[in-house]
């Protein structure tokens, strides 16, 4: 790839009828109008049309950093703060996601393992139990319900011992840097741990869902459930249902350092039910007990208490085992919705993996090895965690670019390519974060990127084609702006390339006036039910 030079604009010179470009573009976008049989529109050159839309006033004030490569040759096109340090949000999975492949390699899988020490008199296991994870973001509580079947199915139905909990593959630390304490709860900020549950195939893990109904009749309290069933939470209902028509108000929220879930506010009498994700307090003690309870119910009493973080003898002997989807696969949910947790169950895997050291800081030596072993200077960024999540995370759009370059002579690439959101693709697994943007534009069907966003901070990066089936490379990272979304701004530049020919003809595609994504300061994805 040429060097990227940090420079406000580099571009080449101004072509024929630009203005017309810009006001035609502008009219065809928010008018509905196109230009008759015939018309020329005029054209500009690609620089010109993108500084365009980055004069867009929603952005003013604010930091951009946007390169422009084509693809196969990794010829810069354009160029506008390259090397400017810039907080990515969700961008981060990109380095993270393809270090995770090259490490721990496509057909990596999660096991989760069930051993004991005891001996067997009957139906009767003399010792205790192990209950040991290695880091699966995607463990359900049915895979947990399959694991107690088979100790069921081996003969035992009475465990002499305790129930211990084996999270030892990672350390306990279970909050990365510098994540927002005021997201504690939230389901996108889960306790990270090597044993753990989600609720559903979204894979969520440390997480609940919370489903509130209104009671039957005013004054009367809501009906409050969780998934899955486990007594693990404590739910304190305080909220009441109003009359109908009355106000919807509700909130759940878990209090700071305990498994009490506050359920407050009102809800009106024939409302739909409300749901909502919230994390867990310590994701290991979850597991543990999900799968007594599994055990319980296939008719398997543990008669000791359950111990968390205790590791499992090399001596033990396996009872039963579960594997993950391969990372191949997983990196669908991954990338696709944004998932958080699974960016960090990555990293601490790989430190596992490179240093024997479940851990943030050697996870994030590992991504940073193979960014340096790819061409990346890794001595001009920072990555604080694998996910985005954290507010410390600087990258560029240049090293952005360098790595949606590298990684496409990967043997790995078509698998990883898979995983990004694909614009205007209504299957939430397939579009992902982009399944409601660039709808009715040539990058529908066509772009593919990842989504970032946090107050102040969107990017997208990705690869697109343009009309002549050129493709191209894209990293747009915008900070900094006070406006409520700026994803307008970054389609528009997207939809640009995608009407772009390689002798740069441009017709530009203006900024539409609203919000492409209404949530803002977070990934659309993130916010439950799902706007994206």
């Amino acid at each position: 790839m040429r060097r990227l030079a940090d420079s406000k604009r580099s571009h080449g010179p101004r072509g024929r009828g630009w203005i017309w470009a810009v006001v035609l573009g502008m009219l065809a976008a928010g008018l509905g109008w196109s230009a008759p049989a015939g018309a020329d529109p005029g054209s500009s050159g690609l620089p010109e049309a993108i500084d365009t839309i980055l004069g867009d006033s929603r952005l003013e004030g604010g930091a951009a950093g946007v390169v422009i490569a084509e693809a196969a040759g990794g010829d810069v096109l354009y160029q506008r703060a390259p090397t400017s340090r810039l907080m990515p949000a969700s961008n981060t999975k990109l380095p993270t996601s393809a270090a995770a492949m090259e490490i721990l390699g496509p057909d990596h899988t999660f096991t989760t393992d069930v051993l004991t020490t005891g001996r067997r008199h009957g139906t009767v296991l003399s010792g205790d139990l192990y209950l040991r994870g290695t880091g699966d973001p995607t463990a359900l509580a049915e895979d947990y319900d399959a694991l107690a079947a088979r100790v069921a199915a081996s003969g035992v139905t009475r465990v002499d011992g305790r129930l211990l909990a084996d999270d030892t593959r990672f350390d306990s630390n279970r909050l990365g840097r510098s994540w927002a304490a005021d997201d504690e709860s939230a389901y996108y900020s889960a306790q990270i741990s090597a044993l753990s549950v989600a609720p559903d195939t979204d894979y969520d893990t440390g997480s609940v869902i919370v489903r509130v109904a209104p009671g039957p009749a005013a004054g009367t309290a809501p009906e409050v459930t969780v998934t899955p069933p486990t007594t693990y939470v404590d739910i304190d209902v305080r909220a009441t249902t109003a009359a109908a028509g009355g106000p919807n108000d509700l909130t759940v929220e878990r209090e700071h350092g305990s498994n009490t879930i506050v359920v407050s506010g009102t809800t009106p009498v024939g409302a739909s039910a409300t749901q909502e994700w919230v994390s867990v307090w310590e994701p290991t003690g979850y597991a543990a007990a999900v799968f007594r309870d599994a055990l319980a119910v296939h008719g398997v009493k543990v008669t000791g208490p359950t111990r968390l973080g205790r590791a499992t003898p090399a001596a033990a002997r396996r009872l039963a085992s579960h594997a993950s989807m391969p990372l191949k696969d997983l990196l669908v949910p991954f990338m696709k919705l944004s998932n958080n947790m699974h960016a960090e169950v990555l990293v601490k895997a790989m430190g596992r993996e490179v240093s024997d050291a479940g851990t943030w800081s050697a996870g994030l030596a590992a991504v940073s090895g193979y960014l340096k072993g790819i061409g990346v200077d890794t001595g001009t960024l920072r990555q604080a965690d694998g996910s985005g999540l954290s507010r410390m995370n600087n990258l560029t759009a240049g090293q952005f670019a360098e790595l949606l370059l590298a990684v496409r002579s990967e043997p790995w690439y078509a698998d990883w390519y898979t995983s990004l959101p694909v614009a205007c693709d209504p299957d939430r697994f397939e579009g992902g974060t982009l399944r409601t943007r660039m709808c009715g534009t040539p990058a529908a069907l066509n772009a593919v990127g990842k989504t970032g966003s946090l107050t102040g901070a969107s990017a997208l990066s990705g690869y697109v084609k343009d009309a002549d089936g050129r493709e191209l490379v894209y990293s747009i990272v915008l900070n900094n702006y006070l406006a409520p979304s700026v994803k307008p701004l970054e389609d528009a530049i997207v939809v640009t390339l995608a009407r772009s020919t390689a002798d740069e003809t441009v017709t530009v595609q203006a900024p539409s006036a609203r919000a492409a994504e209404r949530t803002g300061d977070l990934e659309c994805s993130w916010r439950k039910p799902a706007v994206c």
